[in-house]
């Protein structure tokens, strides 16, 4: 067991829920799986992490995605500007299509475009968003949630891994 999961294990719980939330942004899923503690280690946690978010709603994994900033963005700040590192050098033209992407989904499904951003360049995530844009909402949500599971499980790595 790593002494992040220890000091997960011994958290109270609500002090549990708002560490797990900085990891997902749905407050169901971080109200589960503080109550699925204690975690025997990471794998452990991780596990739990993927059925809790299987058994959301819609709502839930919506929730979630509101608390992304823009792919994009420089106003995003602690863990979302290190994992979209690489639109900090991007270039301008690069950042410009991926604003107006980002409006042109956002209008369309109504929440930002979600994308495990750690290791992708700029342009890979500009292309992803394009390739993603014909999707129906019911499609993009399942799409949107499968990137959201791989965010949680990166961050609950970093979070509580070490």
């Amino acid at each position: 067991m790593t002494p992040g999961i220890e000091r997960l294990n011994a958290l109270g719980r609500e002090e549990a829920e708002a560490e797990l939330r900085a990891c997902c942004g749905s407050t169901a899923w971080a109200r589960r799986m503080a109550e699925e503690r204690p975690f025997r280690d990471l794998e452990h946690l991780r596990e739990a992490a993927e059925r809790v978010w299987q058994e959301l709603s819609r709502e839930d994994w919506l929730e979630a995605f509101r608390a992304h900033p823009r792919i994009g963005d420089p106003k995003a700040t602690g863990r979302a500007a290190r994992e979209q590192v690489a639109t900090r050098s991007a270039p301008t033209e690069i950042l410009a299509a991926l604003a107006a992407g980002n409006r042109r989904y956002e209008t369309k499904f109504g929440h930002v475009f979600l994308i495990c951003a750690s290791g992708k360049s700029a342009a890979e995530m500009l292309e992803a968003l394009e390739q993603r844009l014909p999707n129906d909402r019911q499609t993009e949500h399942r799409v949107a949630a499968a990137e959201q599971r791989k965010i949680t499980r990166l961050r609950l790595g970093s979070a509580f891994g070490q």
